[in-house]
Protein backbone atom coordinates (compact mmCIF):
# COMPACT_ATOMS: atom_id res chain seq x y z
CA UNK A 1 0.00 0.00 0.00
CA UNK A 2 1.22 3.46 -1.03
CA UNK A 3 1.29 6.72 1.03
CA UNK A 4 -0.98 8.28 -0.85
CA UNK A 5 -3.24 5.42 -0.72
CA UNK A 6 -2.83 5.06 2.93
CA UNK A 7 -3.82 9.24 3.59
CA UNK A 8 -6.84 8.65 1.45
CA UNK A 9 -7.75 5.61 3.64
CA UNK A 10 -6.94 7.68 6.72
CA UNK A 11 -8.90 10.82 5.47
CA UNK A 12 -11.96 8.26 5.38
CA UNK A 13 -11.50 6.90 8.70
CA UNK A 14 -11.08 9.96 10.11
CA UNK A 15 -14.63 11.25 8.45
CA UNK A 16 -16.75 7.95 9.21
CA UNK A 17 -15.90 8.42 12.93
CA UNK A 18 -16.69 12.17 12.64
CA UNK A 19 -19.98 11.03 11.44
CA UNK A 20 -20.69 8.66 13.44
CA UNK A 21 -19.98 10.85 16.71
CA UNK A 22 -22.77 13.77 15.48
CA UNK A 23 -25.00 10.64 14.48
CA UNK A 24 -24.97 10.06 18.18
CA UNK A 25 -25.14 13.28 19.38
CA UNK A 26 -28.13 13.43 17.40
CA UNK A 27 -29.90 10.51 18.46
CA UNK A 28 -29.42 10.84 22.01
CA UNK A 29 -32.76 11.42 24.07
CA UNK A 30 -31.72 10.64 27.61
CA UNK A 31 -29.55 12.75 29.86
CA UNK A 32 -27.42 10.84 31.53
CA UNK A 33 -24.96 13.31 33.30
CA UNK A 34 -21.90 13.01 31.14
CA UNK A 35 -21.31 13.51 27.43
CA UNK A 36 -19.58 9.93 27.15
CA UNK A 37 -22.46 8.45 28.71
CA UNK A 38 -24.97 10.45 26.60
CA UNK A 39 -23.11 9.58 23.09
CA UNK A 40 -23.54 5.82 24.22
CA UNK A 41 -27.33 6.78 24.59
CA UNK A 42 -27.20 8.19 21.19
CA UNK A 43 -25.05 5.24 19.73
CA UNK A 44 -27.66 2.54 21.19
CA UNK A 45 -29.86 3.98 20.22
CA UNK A 46 -29.00 3.96 16.37
CA UNK A 47 -27.45 0.49 16.86
CA UNK A 48 -31.28 -0.86 18.02
CA UNK A 49 -33.41 1.10 15.76
CA UNK A 50 -30.48 0.64 12.48
CA UNK A 51 -29.17 -3.21 13.12
CA UNK A 52 -31.82 -4.53 15.03
CA UNK A 53 -34.84 -2.55 13.27
CA UNK A 54 -36.07 -1.75 16.64
CA UNK A 55 -38.91 0.80 15.55
CA UNK A 56 -38.65 4.13 17.50
CA UNK A 57 -41.09 4.33 19.88
CA UNK A 58 -41.36 5.94 23.58
CA UNK A 59 -41.66 4.51 26.94
CA UNK A 60 -44.95 6.49 28.87
CA UNK A 61 -42.42 7.83 31.46
CA UNK A 62 -43.51 10.67 33.46
CA UNK A 63 -41.44 13.81 32.48
CA UNK A 64 -40.25 14.22 36.05
CA UNK A 65 -40.68 11.92 40.04
CA UNK A 66 -40.14 7.76 39.61
CA UNK A 67 -41.40 5.37 37.86
CA UNK A 68 -40.94 1.15 37.73
CA UNK A 69 -40.34 -0.32 34.08
CA UNK A 70 -40.86 -4.16 34.38
CA UNK A 71 -40.52 -6.47 31.20
CA UNK A 72 -40.40 -9.90 29.80
CA UNK A 73 -36.78 -11.31 29.40
CA UNK A 74 -35.61 -13.14 26.62
CA UNK A 75 -32.27 -11.94 25.65
CA UNK A 76 -29.07 -10.29 26.50
CA UNK A 77 -30.41 -7.84 23.96
CA UNK A 78 -33.34 -6.53 26.52
CA UNK A 79 -31.57 -4.34 28.52
CA UNK A 80 -30.09 -2.29 25.47
CA UNK A 81 -33.60 -2.49 23.76
CA UNK A 82 -35.29 -0.63 26.84
CA UNK A 83 -32.53 2.21 27.00
CA UNK A 84 -33.55 2.65 23.40
CA UNK A 85 -37.28 3.39 23.98
CA UNK A 86 -36.77 5.86 26.87
CA UNK A 87 -36.21 9.30 26.94
CA UNK A 88 -34.75 9.28 30.73
CA UNK A 89 -32.14 7.16 31.91
CA UNK A 90 -32.85 3.73 33.66
CA UNK A 91 -31.27 2.25 36.58
CA UNK A 92 -31.39 -1.35 36.15
CA UNK A 93 -31.66 -3.91 38.89
CA UNK A 94 -29.15 -6.94 37.90
CA UNK A 95 -27.55 -10.30 39.36
CA UNK A 96 -24.62 -9.24 40.88
CA UNK A 97 -22.94 -11.96 39.07
CA UNK A 98 -23.86 -10.51 36.11
CA UNK A 99 -22.71 -6.85 37.55
CA UNK A 100 -19.27 -8.36 38.32
CA UNK A 101 -19.06 -9.49 34.80
CA UNK A 102 -15.30 -9.14 34.02
CA UNK A 103 -14.87 -5.78 31.55
CA UNK A 104 -18.07 -4.51 32.45
CA UNK A 105 -18.22 -3.76 35.83
CA UNK A 106 -17.22 -0.26 35.51
CA UNK A 107 -19.79 0.57 32.89
CA UNK A 108 -22.45 -1.11 35.16
CA UNK A 109 -21.59 1.20 37.62
CA UNK A 110 -21.52 4.31 35.77
CA UNK A 111 -24.94 4.10 34.31
CA UNK A 112 -26.43 3.47 37.53
CA UNK A 113 -27.60 -0.74 37.89
CA UNK A 114 -28.03 -2.11 41.17
CA UNK A 115 -26.81 -5.40 41.99
CA UNK A 116 -28.83 -7.70 43.61
CA UNK A 117 -27.02 -10.11 45.59
CA UNK A 118 -29.46 -13.01 45.95
CA UNK A 119 -27.96 -15.00 48.60
CA UNK A 120 -26.43 -12.78 50.91
CA UNK A 121 -28.22 -9.37 51.04
CA UNK A 122 -31.40 -9.20 48.85
CA UNK A 123 -32.96 -6.50 50.60
CA UNK A 124 -29.79 -3.93 50.29
CA UNK A 125 -30.55 -3.81 46.90
CA UNK A 126 -34.55 -3.14 47.73
CA UNK A 127 -32.98 -0.48 49.89
CA UNK A 128 -31.64 0.92 46.85
CA UNK A 129 -33.72 0.63 44.47
CA UNK A 130 -36.59 2.78 46.97
CA UNK A 131 -33.94 5.37 47.15
CA UNK A 132 -33.59 5.60 43.50
CA UNK A 133 -37.71 5.80 42.96
CA UNK A 134 -37.80 8.68 45.99
CA UNK A 135 -34.91 10.54 44.26
CA UNK A 136 -37.25 10.90 41.26
CA UNK A 137 -35.02 7.62 38.66
CA UNK A 138 -36.08 5.31 36.94
CA UNK A 139 -35.85 1.55 37.83
CA UNK A 140 -36.13 -1.26 35.47
CA UNK A 141 -36.10 -4.84 36.21
CA UNK A 142 -37.12 -8.25 34.79
CA UNK A 143 -39.36 -9.94 37.15
CA UNK A 144 -38.92 -13.20 36.01
CA UNK A 145 -35.85 -13.31 37.58
CA UNK A 146 -33.72 -14.88 34.74
CA UNK A 147 -34.09 -15.38 30.88
CA UNK A 148 -37.80 -16.73 30.05
CA UNK A 149 -39.44 -17.63 26.86
CA UNK A 150 -42.65 -17.53 25.55
CA UNK A 151 -42.26 -21.20 24.95
CA UNK A 152 -40.77 -22.24 28.52
CA UNK A 153 -43.53 -23.22 31.05
CA UNK A 154 -45.13 -20.53 32.92
CA UNK A 155 -43.05 -19.23 35.85
CA UNK A 156 -44.31 -17.40 38.71
CA UNK A 157 -42.71 -13.72 38.78
CA UNK A 158 -40.51 -12.40 41.68
CA UNK A 159 -42.57 -9.98 43.95
CA UNK A 160 -39.86 -7.09 43.78
CA UNK A 161 -41.76 -4.89 41.40
CA UNK A 162 -44.91 -5.30 43.00
CA UNK A 163 -43.52 -4.58 46.28
CA UNK A 164 -41.29 -1.50 44.95
CA UNK A 165 -45.09 -0.13 43.99
CA UNK A 166 -46.49 -0.57 47.19
CA UNK A 167 -44.08 1.05 49.14
CA UNK A 168 -43.31 3.64 46.88
CA UNK A 169 -47.13 4.46 44.84
CA UNK A 170 -45.29 5.09 42.00
CA UNK A 171 -46.52 3.39 38.54
CA UNK A 172 -45.00 -0.05 36.91
CA UNK A 173 -44.73 0.80 33.18
CA UNK A 174 -45.31 -3.11 31.62
CA UNK A 175 -43.85 -3.77 27.98
CA UNK A 176 -43.05 -7.09 26.05
CA UNK A 177 -40.12 -7.62 24.00
CA UNK A 178 -40.29 -9.77 20.98
CA UNK A 179 -38.44 -10.24 17.57
CA UNK A 180 -35.13 -11.05 19.12
CA UNK A 181 -32.87 -13.22 17.37
CA UNK A 182 -30.88 -16.13 19.25
CA UNK A 183 -33.61 -15.53 22.17
CA UNK A 184 -32.43 -17.54 25.25
CA UNK A 185 -28.84 -16.46 24.83
CA UNK A 186 -27.04 -13.58 26.63
CA UNK A 187 -23.89 -12.34 24.65
CA UNK A 188 -25.16 -13.85 21.04
CA UNK A 189 -28.28 -11.96 20.72
CA UNK A 190 -26.35 -8.58 21.00
CA UNK A 191 -24.61 -9.43 17.26
CA UNK A 192 -27.44 -11.40 15.70
CA UNK A 193 -29.37 -9.40 13.68
CA UNK A 194 -33.07 -9.55 14.33
CA UNK A 195 -36.59 -7.46 13.97
CA UNK A 196 -37.05 -6.72 17.90
CA UNK A 197 -40.47 -5.48 19.11
CA UNK A 198 -41.12 -3.67 21.65
CA UNK A 199 -44.91 -3.67 23.28
CA UNK A 200 -46.05 -1.11 25.54
CA UNK A 201 -48.84 -2.17 27.68
CA UNK A 202 -51.24 -0.25 29.74
CA UNK A 203 -50.01 1.55 33.04
CA UNK A 204 -50.77 -0.52 36.02
CA UNK A 205 -51.63 2.11 38.89
CA UNK A 206 -51.05 1.55 42.40
CA UNK A 207 -54.18 3.47 43.81
CA UNK A 208 -55.61 0.72 46.50
CA UNK A 209 -53.96 -2.29 45.28
CA UNK A 210 -52.14 -4.80 47.08
CA UNK A 211 -48.69 -5.93 46.16
CA UNK A 212 -50.46 -9.49 45.39
CA UNK A 213 -52.68 -7.68 43.21
CA UNK A 214 -50.06 -5.45 41.68
CA UNK A 215 -48.35 -8.52 41.23
CA UNK A 216 -51.07 -10.60 39.31
CA UNK A 217 -51.08 -7.43 37.34
CA UNK A 218 -47.51 -7.81 36.47
CA UNK A 219 -47.79 -11.90 35.67
CA UNK A 220 -50.87 -11.12 33.44
CA UNK A 221 -49.15 -8.14 31.15
CA UNK A 222 -46.20 -10.35 31.12
CA UNK A 223 -47.58 -13.29 29.88
CA UNK A 224 -49.60 -12.21 26.98
CA UNK A 225 -48.12 -13.89 24.54
CA UNK A 226 -48.54 -11.64 21.28
CA UNK A 227 -51.12 -13.03 18.50
CA UNK A 228 -49.04 -14.09 15.37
Amino acid sequence: MNTFTLIVLLIFLVMAIALLSRRCREAQRAEWGAAWLNWLDGFNRLFCQVYHRLPQIEMPLPESGGAIAVSNHVSGLDPLLMLASSNRPLRFLIAREQYERYGLQWLFRAVGCIPVDRQNSPEKAMRLAIKALRDGEIVALFPHGKIHLDSDPPRKIKAGAARLAALTGLPLIPMRISGVSGQGGVMLPVFMRGHAQIQLLPVIEVGDQSPENLNNAIQHALDQIPQQ
